[in-house]
């Protein structure tokens, strides 16, 4: 089969499933993957032959994309602040919401408040809680060179790839695999802590996509109506015990929950509570000081 003609067999697949662009996408992603090919070769080349063993690889990630698996967890791979990262269904597909949060803490990180010494040791210790892919503790480790980064999360599987994270994007984080709900206290004190929790309550399940519903995991992503910032309340807490003077706790957060999440940390006493928008114009991350 030609690659024009397999172009075709997607969006007649996939059409009553995605919007058309989306589609091209996902065809564009897979031909460079499987073929290193980009969008323009197969543009000035549509008659390209696919060897019968790339042609086998096309139509097992067409299967799955018609019963709405994500195509990172097909191509076992994704990108993140420009860095690649392995993703698969022990952890949460990352996000662009959460590169803004990552995007902020080095921003931060480079203002004066946290000026990296180049002729000193680690100058500041940072904690991710809940890292799951390694995304946030890695990007961050990559782009501020002098930082120790430790990355917490309870789930041995999200630990493993995030582990094989760190070596693809060579950089040395500490793991650490515990349930932050059930600890208080580490023998070690950050300058910064940053978490992305579970946030989504189940009356919000509706509005999740069944990409996302089915096939990532629901540990990261929900909690119950009746206790939405549960994780908020208890990093909140092990924030106070364990970050240092001045330090610094970034959340990213429900979109709809943005005022009770301040309320909560202003009730906890942390001072200049900061509130931030995502590039979709909604409450998407919080920054606030001991």
């Amino acid at each position: 089969m030609n690659i024009l003609k397999l172009k075709n067999l997607f969006n007649s697949e996939l059409k009553d499933l995605f919007p058309k662009n989306e589609i091209q996408s996902f065809f564009y992603l897979l031909s460079d993957a499987y073929l290193g090919i980009k969008k323009i070769d197969i543009a000035l080349n549509p008659d390209f032959n696919i060897p019968i063993s790339k042609e086998k690889q096309f139509h097992s990630a067409l299967a799955k994309l018609k019963k709405e698996v994500p195509l990172q967890y097909i191509l076992g791979e994704t990108e993140f602040y420009g860095l690649p990262f392995i993703v698969n269904k022990n952890v949460l597909i990352p996000r662009p919401e959460t590169e803004e949060l990552v995007a902020w803490i080095i921003n931060e990180v480079q203002s004066k408040k946290f000026k990296v010494k180049s002729n000193s040791s680690h100058s500041l210790n940072i904690l991710d809680i809940g890292t799951g892919s390694g995304c946030i503790a890695i990007s961050l480790a990559k782009n501020i060179p002098m930082a120790k980064v430790w990355a917490l999360d309870v789930s041995e599987k999200a630990l493993e790839t995030a582990n094989k994270n760190a070596k693809l994007n060579i950089v040395d984080i500490h793991f650490i695999n515990t349930n932050i709900l059930e600890i208080n206290k580490l023998s070690i004190k950050f300058d910064i802590i940053v978490s992305n929790p579970p946030y989504v309550r189940e009356l919000e399940k509706e509005e999740i996509k069944a990409n996302v519903l089915e096939y990532e995991p629901s540990l990261a992503l929900f909690v119950k109506n009746e206790d939405p910032l549960l994780f908020y309340d208890k990093i909140a807490d092990f924030a106070l015990a364990n970050l240092n003077k001045n330090g610094i706790l970034f959340f990213e957060i429900n979109q709809y929950l943005g005022d009770a999440t301040v309320h909560l940390l202003e009730l906890k006493g942390f001072k200049n509570i900061e509130l931030r928008k995502d590039i979709f114009d909604k409450d998407r991350m919080i920054k606030v000081e001991i």
